[in-house]
């Protein structure tokens, strides 16, 4: 299972590291309920990042039972590769032009927890940046005939990877409170003014990790 985890944990760590993921749970923080609006976050980006990965390894493990030799894995890993690069590219090409903030983050001031939790499971299944890697990893797992238990210990630490960068904000928050939101903001506006170039950077080398592994094993 090493090599497995050592395949999958910077997937996660790619999705750790998008603003997608950061500004959010920073921002939550601000609400009037935030202690109770960033918990629920959490809740539902893990439950989010954990279901998308489970469906594909699943997805990966059904497949195989039909096929002799599972070149349609590596094939899609890719197929992953080559949209993770050409999303890469787009971002870095349009990182001069200035963009509103979008809608879903303007809301985030006004947020109740049950809407946190909504943006949560939106953010972890809908973006196609979090959906591609999610995808990578759970079609690794499933790829690498594991065990059911080692399945699901791969998946819970591809999930907590992925979610370091939600669920540190929130800790913070909880054993320090208002005190934590001076720092915090500072980091959220860095992240915002370099989300264009962190997103590119993040994820056209993930890309090309993944087109690699795809090539390598046709």
């Amino acid at each position: 299972m090493g090599l497995v985890l050592a395949e999958v944990l910077p997937l996660a760590l790619a999705i750790a590291a998008s603003p997608f993921t950061i500004i959010p749970a920073i921002l939550l923080l601000f609400t009037p309920r935030a202690k109770a609006a960033s918990s629920v976050f959490l809740a539902g980006w893990l439950v989010g990042i954990a279901a998308a990965t489970t469906a594909f390894t699943l997805l990966a493990t059904v497949l195989d039972n039909y096929r002799d030799t599972p070149t349609w894995v590596s094939w899609l890993r890719i197929v992953a590769g080559v949209a993770l690069i050409v999303l890469g590219i787009k971002q870095w090409l349009g990182r001069r032009t200035p963009k509103p903030q979008p809608a879903w983050m303007r809301s985030i001031s006004a947020a109740t927890p049950g809407k946190a939790l909504g943006l949560a499971l939106v953010l972890a299944l809908a973006n196609p940046k979090i959906l591609l890697l999610s995808a990578a990893g759970g079609l690794a797992i499933g790829a690498a005939e594991l065990s059911t238990a080692s399945a699901a210990t791969a998946i819970a630490a591809f999930t907590i990877v992925a979610s370091l960068s939600v669920a540190i904000p929130v800790v913070l928050y909880v054993i320090l409170g208002e005190r934590i939101l001076r720092p915090l903001t500072v980091a959220r506006d860095w992240l915002e003014r370099n989300n264009a170039v962190i997103m590119s950077i993040v994820i056209t080398v993930i890309g090309v990790v993944v087109l690699l592994e795809g090539i390598a094993s046709v």
